[in-house]
Parts: C-alpha cells; sequence; structure tokens
C-alpha cells in the first residue's frame, strides 16, 4: 500500500474501531497469477496472542475459497469515506485532489469449514449489524439453518501486516484546511460531510 508518512495512521486503537465500523470490505487473494476479489462483510476479533484476526465467510459455489487454502495469503480492505476536494477551494494555484481512509490488513488465511466455528462467526456477524436481537441465528429452524451453513465456508486471516492512509488534507496551510472543511460541509453529501468531521477532529 502507497500509504505517505503524512498520511499513516498508526493507532491501533484507531485502527481497530474504523475496521469495526466499515466491515463491508474487500477480500483479495491471488491464484494463477490473478487476482481475486470478493466484496463481503468482515468481522475483527483479537487473536490469542493479543494480534488481530480478520473472520468472514464466502458462499460455497464462490471459487476464492479455495484459493485461500494451504495457508495462502489474503489482503482485506477496509474503506471509509472518500470525496473530491476542488482546488478552487485554496488561497493559490495547485490541482484538485480526492481525500480518503482506508485499512489494508493482510496475512496467512485458515479455512474454517466446522459446523460448530462456522455458527460461532455468523453469531458474531449478526450480533453486531442486529444488536438488538431482530435477527436470531439460533431462532432458525434446524432444516433452514443446516442448509444455509453447510453452503458456506469460514475463513479467519492472521494479520501480521496492516496498513492505513488516511488522506485529510495534513499538507495545506491552515486557511486552506479549513477552507475545505466549509466546502465539504456545505456540500452536505454523507460521504463528504464525513471527511469534514475526520479532518476537523484530527488536524
Amino acid at each position: 500500500m502507497y500509504a505517505p508518512k503524512l498520511y499513516a495512521e498508526t493507532d491501533p486503537a484507531v485502527l481497530d474501531q474504523f475496521i469495526r465500523d466499515h466491515g463491508f470490505g474487500t477480500l483479495v487473494s491471488v491464484g494463477g497469477g490473478e487476482p481475486f476479489a470478493t466484496h463481503i462483510p468482515m468481522e475483527l476479533v483479537p487473536a490469542p496472542d493479543g494480534g488481530r484476526i480478520i473472520e468472514g465467510h464466502v458462499s460455497r459455489a464462490n471459487p476464492h475459497w479455495r484459493l485461500l487454502e494451504g495457508g495462502a495469503r489474503a489482503l482485506a480492505i477496509f474503506s471509509g469515506p472518500h470525496t473530491y476536494v476542488s482546488a478552487s477551494w485554496y488561497g493559490h494555484e495547485n490541482v484538485p485532489t480526492w481525500n480518503y481512509m482506508v485499512v489494508h490488513t493482510s496475512g496467512p488465511v485458515r479455512l474454517v469449514t466446522g459446523e460448530a466455528a462456522l455458527g460461532a462467526m455468523v453469531r458474531r456477524l449478526s450480533r453486531h449489524y442486529e444488536p438488538d436481537g431482530a435477527f436470531d441465528v439460533d431462532a432458525m429452524t434446524p432444516s433452514v439453518y443446516g442448509k444455509e451453513i453447510r453452503g458456506i465456508v469460514g475463513f479467519e486471516i492472521v494479520v501480521d501486516k496492516i496498513e492505513a492512509a488516511f488522506k485529510l488534507s495534513q499538507n495545506r496551510n491552515a486557511a486552506d484546511h479549513a477552507a475545505v472543511i466549509q466546502r465539504l460541509t456545505e456540500r452536505g453529501d454523507e460521504n463528504s460531510v464525513a471527511i469534514a468531521r475526520a479532518m476537523a477532529k484530527r488536524r
């Protein structure tokens, strides 16, 4: 990942929270010399040694899981808000750019196929997104649950590398930085407002 030092984020707590907040990511691995990507929700869970594990599952019909066998490495990309920044907002001549927030995690993969372990993964995922319990995995009828659990393959990425770039106009002077925040806030769309807030918080 290309992450200039000015934009690199290394705070473990910030990175972990970012992954939890932007769990719909891109799983990338390579097979036969070709990259393969799957877009899925993934969960960050603590490893027994205090490290990080990224877990998720793919459909058994998806050939991606075959590329994850045998301890192959994989990359999980978690993207946050991003937005266009106009050069017209600066007090001097310059070029447009794009502000964004993204985290990359990578490491060797372990496949998870046992029903008990898969069930635990699915429960963690559903509880993350439905903490009120509106959908309860354990309330599914055994026949439906069994069919669905047999239709997926789980995986764990044992994270040994994490990189992040939070490009938030850190290279701009105070006046230009404030102008970008103002213009993004006025633009009003979700991404622009989120980037403006991140800029203001991290200045």
